[in-house]
């Protein structure tokens, strides 16, 4: 209703490669008539090269990957703009990011007031077995992941902990139920 205008909402999906963060991100922001973004896209080309290499990529690599991220999502906020963000966020680190952008990293110097404030993301962490998800990647084409890379990930995997706003939605449901999940989550 004309009510939830009011509170603009970000959302990143987030999990593993093969979670399904792609499909359900796009299916979420077409049935509320947001903006979707998928992080994906704005990889560096040489962070694409890697992957396609199958070596993963280090923070180094994804730190300015994420602050890029961070500025999409700041322009949508100030522009009271609500948009749904595909992204890995794996770690605790790189949703910080996300959050806050690389002063995160730099508290130390001078910002000037407010241009630090925390955006308010919710995560929805797309969680799963590791066998099912594998076996989802098998299926694709055409993906730059190579399933070697998703133990790497489930490695790296720190998922959301209070007091992180987020909510676990599993891929075992359907993907009508995965998206109906978040939705209650964000107009709860």
């Amino acid at each position: 209703g004309a009510a939830a205008g009011l509170v603009m909402v970000l959302v990143v999906v987030m999990g593993v490669s093969g979670s399904g963060k792609t499909t359900v991100g796009s299916r979420l922001a077409a049935k509320l008539g947001w903006k979707f973004y998928d992080a994906d896209d704005y990889h560096s080309l040489e962070n694409k090269k890697k992957m396609a290499e199958g070596i993963p990529l280090n923070d180094e690599d994804r730190i300015p990957w994420l602050c890029a991220l961070h500025d999409i999502l700041r322009r949508e906020e100030s522009s009271r703009q609500d948009a749904v963000l595909a992204c890995s966020a794996l770690k605790k680190m790189y949703r910080c990011i996300l959050v806050s952008g690389a002063s995160t990293r730099e508290s130390n110097k001078l910002e000037k007031p407010g241009e630090n404030t925390a955006l308010k993301i919710l995560f929805a962490h797309l969680d799963g077995p590791i066998e099912l998800i594998a076996r989802r990647l098998e299926k694709r084409r055409g993906h730059f992941m190579p399933p070697e890379l998703l133990k790497s990930q489930f490695d790296t995997l720190e998922p959301p902990r209070a007091p992180e706003n987020f909510i676990t939605v599993s891929v075992e449901k359907s993907l009508s139920e995965i998206v109906l999940e978040i939705e209650k989550a964000i107009f709860s």
